[in-house]
């Protein structure tokens, strides 16, 4: 018998949310019926009469001893719902606002929770990475040793005058943009000048962006892809915060922001990344927040919204497999 894991793989392999699939039987066939409380699972033999389910389509044999069966819709989970029940359990405390979308790799089911647009501050050193290394692609060339020197130390240790260098490198917001059309996202315009780290964006859009990074659809090459990867994944000891508290250990690829905003004094503190659920699935996540007292506070909000959008899907994920074993036993 094949693993649980490998089970809800197999059962979950390429899903949509507005598929429709129907389900046709010639002599002997397996017809699939989906309720609320799983997937039933009747079968029709030829020559043996009708067959009935409240819970299945219906089955009837014909004269020639073929069954048939009427095309049936199957339903989905809403996953925006289900994410929106998880976050009741963050409470954001005084002024703060936070925004998560989630990603499942797995499944390839996708949910957000709002929709309000935010500072990027650090994160968006990840975006200017990106640009980079799609310029460089449509140019035919490979970084040179002085951009390789800046990338490493602005993802690594989130270093601002890296950025800053090649924020300019990239033609500051409108490189940045031109390079955003191109990879899909629709929601996130450049900072004004230098204030790189004012950019504007929407969690759904972070989630677009991390596609374009650890996706197989993706803009950039395998190569830049992978340079990006390897370098989230080494990020300086006292960053490893954010959207790896949602993760199985130190199975996490992240890059975080956090930003002291001077005219109100309170915090923009973000965190995107992909990370292994304890489930062992694999999930995109994206966090935005603002209005934290503190950056303490801020990465205890983001962090709290990212592993309630990770269990949200890894329980969905879960009662699925259960109510197919249980049908199939």
């Amino acid at each position: 018998m094949e693993s649980s894991r490998a089970a809800r793989r197999n059962h979950r392999a390429r899903p949509s949310r507005r598929r429709r699939l129907p389900y046709l039987a010639l002599a002997t066939v397996a017809v699939v019926g989906a309720t609320a409380a799983g997937t039933v699972y009747v079968k029709a033999h030829a020559h043996s009469g009708p067959v009935s389910s409240a819970a299945a389509p219906s089955a009837s044999a014909s004269g020639s001893g073929e069954a048939t069966v009427e095309p049936v819709t199957q339903p989905t989970l809403d996953h925006d719902a289900l994410l929106a029940k998880a976050m009741k359990s963050v409470t954001p405390a005084g002024d703060q606002k936070v925004s998560v979308a989630v990603l499942d790799l797995t499944s390839g089911e996708s949910a957000a929770y709002g929709d309000a647009a935010f500072d990027t501050a650090s994160i968006v050193k990840v975006d200017i990475l990106a640009a980079l290394l799609l310029q460089a692609q449509d140019a035919g060339r490979t970084l040179t040793a002085t951009e390789k020197s800046y990338a490493t130390t602005m993802i690594q240790n989130s270093d601002n005058d890296s950025a800053t260098a090649l924020w300019n490198l990239i033609g500051t917001a409108d490189g940045l943009d031109a390079a955003n059309k191109t990879f899909g996202l629709t929601g996130t315009t450049g900072g004004a000048g230098p204030l790189w780290g004012l950019t504007q964006t929407t969690a759904a859009d972070q989630l677009t962006l991390l596609q374009q990074v650890f996706g197989d659809d993706s803009k950039l090459s395998a190569a830049s892809q992978s340079y990006i990867q390897g370098l989230m994944k080494e990020i300086e000891a006292d960053q490893q915060w954010g959207v790896s508290a949602a993760a199985d250990g130190s199975k996490w690829a992240l890059k975080n922001g956090w930003l002291a905003r001077s005219t109100t004094g309170l915090w923009d503190v973000n965190s995107i990344g992909r990370v292994t659920g304890t489930d062992g699935d694999e999930y995109l996540v994206a966090v935005l927040s603002n209005g934290s007292t503190t950056q303490a506070k801020g990465i205890t909000l983001i962090e709290a919204a990212a592993k309630a959008g990770v269990a949200a899907f890894a329980e969905s994920a879960a009662s699925s497999t259960s109510a197919s074993a249980t049908a199939t036993d």
